[in-house]
């Protein structure tokens, strides 16, 4: 479908693309608690490892296939018309340290790596977290909840990214899941917790796919592909120590309570990181005017 991939539903054909992860999510952890509950864990293990594998290579062979001659990206014509234009003929040679220095780079990389450290912190937690207080099968559900939520979040998010400020929208979904921790954080009821775990979950899948649309939208297109592997880079190994800070606080605690209060603060930070482009740009244009 290459009409999916023009300029202005790059951003809708990308958030559908990426929801298969979330998807899989919805199925995969109540599936996976009811079958360790019925049959032990490494039988669940095996049999959702099977499916997988069932699944996944007749897919790979009958739907995986190369490019058709007519099918391309369509260029962005009105790129030198854009607020980056002037950096696309500053970075015609790519600069791998003046990549890394520059600040368009670092309020990408850095937000992106703090809101997925609070992120994987709190998905490698979430069963230990839920299930003293809902039980084992509801925090599966509740985990599933989560998951379906960020398919709601990136499908929503893939209509309107294209119409605004992407670094707002970015901003905006720390912000969803800042309030999602908040609930988590003093929920006192099961209620509370699965509507936690839904705004928690509303932001989840965008922290993955708006990273690239602010590469694509404010570097050079043949630049791409290098750009986005540096911001992932980054991205995974912050995220790695994650899990181990959030355990580290738990332990110290006794509780997880600090440690999402702590998840909350890093998504504030990013949150404050990643528009703060957009907020000088607005001043630097009010400035000029007057």
């Amino acid at each position: 479908m290459p009409h999916l991939f023009n300029r202005h539903r790059r951003g809708l054909a990308i958030s559908w693309a990426l929801n298969g992860a979330s998807a899989g999510g919805v199925i995969i952890a109540p599936a996976l608690t009811f079958l360790t509950n019925r049959y032990g864990f490494e039988l669940a293990v095996g049999t959702l490892v099977g499916s997988m594998l069932a699944i996944l290579i007749p897919v790979v062979i009958l739907v995986l296939r190369p490019r058709r001659e007519d099918e391309r990206d369509v260029p962005d014509s009105d790129f030198a018309n854009s607020h980056v234009a002037q950096l696309r003929v500053e970075t015609e040679r790519f600069r791998l340290g003046s990549v890394l220095c520059s600040g368009r780079f670092i309020s990408i990389s850095l937000p992106f790596a703090l809101g997925l450290t609070a992120q994987v912190a709190f998905f490698t937690h979430q069963m230990a977290f839920l299930s003293p207080t809902i039980g084992t099968v509801a925090a599966g559900w509740a985990i599933s909840l989560t998951t379906f939520a960020a398919v709601v979040g990136r499908i929503v998010v893939g209509f309107i990214v294209d119409q605004f400020d992407r670094r707002i929208i970015a901003a905006v979904n720390f912000i969803v899941q800042m309030i999602g921790m908040a609930v988590l954080a003093t929920a006192t009821t099961p209620t509370l917790l699965y509507a936690g775990c839904a705004l928690f979950g509303l932001g989840v899948g965008n922290l993955t796919s708006l990273p690239g649309l602010l590469v694509q939208q404010e570097f050079p297109k043949k630049h791409f592909a290098r750009i986005v592997s540096l911001v992932v880079a980054i991205n995974q190994f912050s995220f790695a120590f994650g899990p181990t800070l959030l355990g580290q606080v738990e332990a110290a605690e006794g509780s997880y309570r600090l440690g999402l209060l702590l998840c909350l603060s890093i998504e504030a930070v990013a949150a404050m990181i990643v528009i703060a482009p957009s907020v000088l740009g607005v001043r630097q244009r009010r400035v000029r005017a007057i």
